[in-house]
């Protein structure tokens, strides 16, 4: 039974943002908005510990397309980072501004880059490419998240201050064009880094959210030093390039992890 307080544990917070949200904003799409994602990564972590091969990729579609195409293209949400700024410019705490504070602001200190593992609709596709496993070194331009963070920040602030009518469809606009632009770039780079995770290292912009929450994320991680034989399986299968063996806070690339459980997985006797 242990083994399942996981999952219940992560539908039990979400249930939480859903009921609370309903009632504090007396809208009832956040009942059916958050117990969606709930149900949808319980469902994936319970076939994981089922040892279905895909449950995470299950996960990943369930909430991925619900917000790619339901929230995006069909109600017209912009869910990218541009729509955080648009709401928040607004002062208008409800879509995007609540879906960021979840998801990738406060959410992250309890379970820490797990959007990018099982919600992320850019990572959604760029899993299904062939270098799950990095072929190359990580290179060291992660600097580059810096500069599309604040692109995004002055194409908002620049239609507020030129007083841009129907900035709502302009957004819906962003959303689309946006969208497109990350898939090719990700892709471009998955094939050029030989790494499908390429784009969330080095362009992402929302990592400059999740990065230092992640810091303190409760749910991480950690190796058990007495059952370890220092093998290197779980370096060698992470996407992500983190070292799990060091159970610092401070452990390579340890704001990274997406949870994704390959180290787990692929550990010959149990550590992790």
């Amino acid at each position: 039974m242990k083994k399942y307080f996981l999952p219940l544990g992560v539908l039990g917070i979400f249930m939480t943002i859903a009921v609370t949200l309903w009632l504090t904003q007396d809208n009832i799409f956040y009942l059916f908005n958050f117990s969606y994602i709930g149900i949808s990564i319980f469902f994936g972590i319970f076939l994981y510990i089922k040892k279905y091969k895909y449950a995470r990729r299950v996960a990943q579609l369930l909430v991925g397309l619900y917000m790619l195409v339901y929230l995006g293209f069909i109600c017209g949400e912009n869910m990218q980072i541009e729509g955080f700024w648009y709401y928040l410019f607004t002062g208008v705490f409800e879509a995007a501004t609540i879906h960021y504070a979840v998801a990738k602001i406060f959410g992250p200190l309890l379970f820490g880059r797990g959007w990018c593992g099982y919600a992320c609709w850019t990572a959604m596709v760029l899993d299904f490419l062939p270098y799950k496993v990095p072929k190359t070194p990580r290179k060291k331009i992660g600097w580059i998240r810096y500069i599309t963070f604040a692109i995004s920040l002055i194409f908002v602030s620049v239609l507020f201050l030129a007083h841009i009518g129907n900035i709502e469809r302009i957004m819906f606009w962003a959303f689309i064009i946006g969208n497109a632009i990350y898939y090719i770039v990700g892709i471009i780079l998955a094939f050029v880094f030989k790494d499908n995770r390429a784009f969330c290292k080095y362009i992402c912009p929302i990592t400059i959210f999740l990065k230092p929450m992640s810091y303190f994320s409760l749910l991480r991680i950690k190796c058990d030093k007495s059952k370890c034989v220092s093998c290197g399986k779980c370096k060698n299968v992470c996407p992500m390039e983190v070292d799990v063996t060091d159970n610092s806070r401070k452990r390579k690339n340890g704001t990274e992890c997406i949870l994704c459980f390959e180290c787990v997985k692929n550990c010959p006797r149990d550590a992790l």
